[in-house]
Formats: C-alpha cells, sequence, structure tokens
C-alpha cells in the first residue's frame, strides 16, 4: 500500500528559513504536503470579502499550486533561502485580480496587489520576480530569463493544475493525486470557464488577455 504523504505547516519562521529548516525536503521533496502556509491564508483572508463563495476553490488552487512549485524548486531552488514565502506570496496573488477588480483580465491588477503588499511588508526587493511569476504563469512557452529562477516552476505549477496532472514535469503520480485529494478543486475550475465565457461573450477578438507566448 502506497505510503501517505506527510503534511507539514509552514509558519512565518520556517518559511523565512526556507529549505534549510527542513533538509528532508532535499532528499526525498514530494513525500509530504504542505497543509498551511501561513502567508497564503493572510493574503487571502485579507481577501475573502472580495473572493465571497469562491473563497474555497481559490484557496484550495493557491495551494495546489504553492506545492507543486515546491516539490519541483526543492532542489533547483534550494539556495533561496526565501522561496516558499515567495511561492506562497505568488500563488496567493496570481488570480486575484479577477475579484478585486471584477475582470478576467487579471494579471496587472494581481501585481498591482503584490506589489503593494511586498512595500508595505518591507520586501521591495523582491518585487521584479514576483512581478514575473504572476506574469508569466499563463505563458506558453518556457521562461528563459535565469535572473528569476522561480518564474518558470511557477509557470509549470499552474499548468500542472490547469492540466489535472495530464503535464505532470515529472513530478510522480501518487503525489499529484495527493494533492489533489487535499486540496479539491471545490469549483474553481468551473468558476473559471464561466468567466471565460462571459469574457468571450463581451470580447471576442480577445478572450485570454493573460496567455503569452
Amino acid at each position: 500500500m502506497a505510503r501517505r504523504l506527510r503534511p507539514r505547516v509552514f509558519e512565518h519562521q520556517n518559511e523565512i528559513a526556507g529549505l534549510a529548516s527542513h533538509p528532508e525536503a532535499v532528499a526525498d521533496p514530494v513525500q509530504m504536503i504542505e497543509t498551511r502556509v501561513v502567508v497564503i491564508d493572510e493574503v487571502l483572508d485579507a481577501h475573502a470579502g472580495a473572493l465571497g463563495g469562491d473563497f474555497d476553490g481559490y484557496r484550495n488552487h493557491a495551494y495546489r499550486v504553492a506545492n507543486f512549485c515546491f516539490a519541483l524548486t526543492s532542489t533547483a531552488t534550494a539556495g533561496d533561502p526565501q522561496r516558499v514565502t515567495k511561492i506562497g506570496l505568488a500563488a496567493a496573488f496570481h488570480d486575484l485580480g479577477i475579484w478585486t477588480d471584477e475582470t478576467f483580465d487579471y494579471l496587472p491588477p494581481s501585481i498591482r496587489l503584490a506589489n503593494a503588499y511586498l512595500a508595505g511588508t518591507g520586501r521591495p526587493e523582491w518585487t521584479p520576480e514576483i512581478t514575473e511569476m504572476i506574469l508569466q504563469h499563463h505563458k506558453l512557452t518556457p521562461f528563459r530569463d535565469g535572473r528569476h529562477k522561480l518564474v518558470e516552476p511557477f509557470r509549470r505549477s499552474d499548468l500542472i493544475d490547469v492540466s489535472r496532472g495530464l503535464v505532470s514535469f515529472g513530478l510522480p503520480r501518487r503525489f499529484l493525486n495527493e494533492v489533489f485529494a487535499h486540496w479539491t478543486d471545490a469549483g474553481f475550475h468551473a468558476r473559471l470557464v464561466r468567466l471565460f465565457l462571459r469574457r468571450l461573450r463581451r470580447y471576442p477578438w480577445d478572450p485570454l488577455p493573460m496567455v503569452k507566448l
């Protein structure tokens, strides 16, 4: 019988310390899922009013993307002590503009919200990387700018979730299934389909403004 993955909680001190606080993640990055990342919950709780009935669906999506990105970056970017917090922030903000600004052209407002948060929490130096993580997460081709090493794995992580694991980028099926089971869809993708159809009716010449080549 498959061994069940062990959930963990990332509190602030562990987020700041990043992978150094969890050396076991280097040797076996997909043997655990993260069931609480404090920065995700703090950001989304602050925007619960805007998210309304979509709160659970979006929160679960953010956690799935974050978990996939943690696994994809556990070795390649282990030298970045803030990677967990950066991934958590990008996951929390990356689609948030859909609800805060009521638009399907949501990358600019999502970036604006993230940048305001970074400025307000004393992390303005993270702005270029977090901006690119959000801006490029629907890019159809790989992101190749080596200055920002989290951008491409974050793009891949969102694609894993959108494809429901049909595209896995090498992550084991057991791990994907565990993440999908723990953080259920909760109507998130159905909501996106409805928003897309509404956008298509209003802007048939530009139905997917967030997609980039």
